[in-house]
């Protein structure tokens, strides 16, 4: 697991471009913890409730305006799923719409001043409430996979070369080739292309300070969660294998308190009991929308389907945060992180998170955490650009507005 999340800073932006929406998942997705593979965990039988608070400070040390777009005023408000459902419950500013962005994301636009001067700060905190429901996947077997040529034609969007997903790029697509070969069933391919990017000898894991496209992921022989699975979407694609990026957070009652600074002191991130993770969603035929997870598997991951039905989002403790289907997610994050140093403007965020249950059965999964934590061992990630990528990214150039807000 790593942790990059990107909450509501603003995108960055050159003219018109937007600001810190994507970056800030980014710089929390690294805070995260650098989990691997574990032994399976108990699964929970009943809803378990969760409040999720979001505190983030705009600072202006420079000597020149910082003029807020209505992107740089936006909030994720999660996605309700059959997994989940999110609700806004208290918000510092009111919000004046309710938008989907370019990925088809649901977020708020806030109601604060659109200006900050110099030597002025803006805070700003949303609280949500959530109900995670338990969580099964269909029953997959590779015998029952179906072909690529039974992927439905209306998914191509999914397939496109956009983004972060580099698809025209020879190296990737030999690298796909070689791997592959003449497979046609869509589960193995899968399969086979998760295992070479979860393997160590292949991609190691190591943090940036901003996510990877594929082909530097490639070059280097590293990358973390986000980075491996943005390598992994993009060989999918290449294959016609619809899939995307999605991100999430964690509850993480390991880690009561964790401070962190990234890109020079420009972004500070305090994380409470919340970590930060991304996965690939890949469309397997006969069975739909399957998550694959290439570094935290709650079970053998000796298996390569596990990556697939032990993946960390199956786990009631996973919330969904994000999906990345189109946006640039790796330039938006390098252009927030340019865009506040070179003004001087500075972002503070601390995020909480609070399991509501009663205290027996809080203490009951806190020792099913502990468990499975400490066989495998801790080792703290460095928290980099998640955070960044996933407020430049909320704030991009949106859909239509859903309805207005009172």
């Amino acid at each position: 697991m790593c942790k990059k999340k990107l909450s509501k800073n603003p995108c960055v932006r050159d003219g018109n471009l937007k600001r810190l929406k994507v970056a800030f998942v980014l710089v929390s997705l690294l805070i995260s913890i650098g989990f691997q593979d574990f032994c399976q965990v108990k699964g929970e039988t009943g809803d378990v409730n969760f409040t999720i608070r979001m505190s983030v400070t705009y600072s202006n040390n420079g000597t020149r305006n910082w003029n807020f777009t209505e992107d740089e005023q936006s909030v994720s408000l999660f996605m309700n799923t059959t997994w989940q459902s999110v609700q806004l419950v208290n918000h510092t500013y009111p919000p004046k719409s309710l938008e989907n962005d370019t990925d088809g994301n649901p977020i708020a636009i806030l109601q604060f001043k659109s200006e900050l001067n110099p030597k002025e700060n803006l805070s700003y905190t949303v609280t949500y409430h959530v109900l995670s429901k338990p969580r099964t996947l269909p029953s997959i077997s590779e015998e029952e996979s179906q072909t690529l040529n039974e992927i439905p034609n209306y998914l191509e969007n999914y397939t496109k070369a956009e983004g972060p997903w580099l698809t025209n790029q020879p190296e990737l697509q030999n690298l796909t080739r070689s791997i592959a070969g003449n497979e046609t069933k869509v589960l193995t391919i899968v399969k086979n292309l998760a295992a070479w990017i979860a393997n160590e000898s292949n991609i190691r894991y190591e943090a940036h300070d901003v996510p990877l496209y594929p082909n530097e992921t490639l070059k280097l022989k590293e990358g973390d969660c986000d980075d491996k699975a943005i390598l992994l979407v993009t060989l999918c694609r290449i294959y016609g294998i619809p899939s995307y990026l999605q991100i999430g957070c964690i509850y993480d009652p390991i880690t009561p308190f964790l401070n962190e600074t990234y890109w020079q002191g420009y972004v500070t991130v305090i994380s409470k009991r919340i970590s930060w993770h991304g996965w690939a969603i890949v469309y397997i035929p006969p069975w739909g929308w399957l998550p694959v997870d290439l570094t935290y598997v709650l079970g053998d991951a000796s298996d390569p389907l596990n990556r697939i039905r032990k993946a960390a989002v199956t786990w009631q403790w996973v919330i969904q945060y994000m999906n990345f289907t189109t946006s640039d997610y790796v330039a938006s994050s390098r252009k927030t992180r340019e865009f506040l140093q070179k003004n001087s403007f500075y972002i503070y965020e601390e995020d909480e998170m609070t399991l509501n249950q009663h205290l027996d059965i809080l203490w009951q999964q806190i020792m099913e955490t502990l468990k499975w934590l400490f066989i495998v061992g801790v080792v703290a990630g460095a928290a980099t650009c998640v955070s960044i990528a996933i407020f430049v990214h909320i704030g991009k150039t949106r859909k239509k507005g859903l309805k207005e807000v009172s």
